[in-house]
């Protein structure tokens, strides 16, 4: 098992349209941790990406733009425990998509 969150993870979100597949990219910098995703035929950067301790793990914030399957701005809540995750997005009204993922190979 893993510890902390860089390195690329594949998740799971459960929309209204389906399920839709994404691979994510943390790494550590200097100023903390950024993220690319590659999913739906994009690579899109993450924003304000904020890490914090819970006693489930660590929780894992960040907004990201996409363009497919439609244009929207995400907001992602989720809890990294070992090698998973498991959360909720959001993207503005539209209710709150199950998130689950794993980490991959590097």
């Amino acid at each position: 098992m893993s510890t902390g969150v860089a390195g690329t993870w594949h998740l799971r979100m459960r929309t209204p349209i389906g399920t839709i597949d994404a691979d994510y990219r943390f790494t550590e910098t200097d100023g903390g941790l950024t993220g690319t995703a590659v999913g739906a035929g994009e690579t899109t950067t993450l924003d304000d990406v904020v890490r914090t301790p819970t006693p489930e793990g660590e929780r894992l914030t960040w907004r990201q733009r996409v363009t497919r399957p439609m244009r929207l701005n995400l907001e992602y809540d989720v809890v990294v425990s070992g090698d998973t995750l498991v959360g909720h997005s959001r993207a503005g009204r539209l209710p709150r998509t199950a998130v689950s993922g794993e980490r991959t190979c590097d």
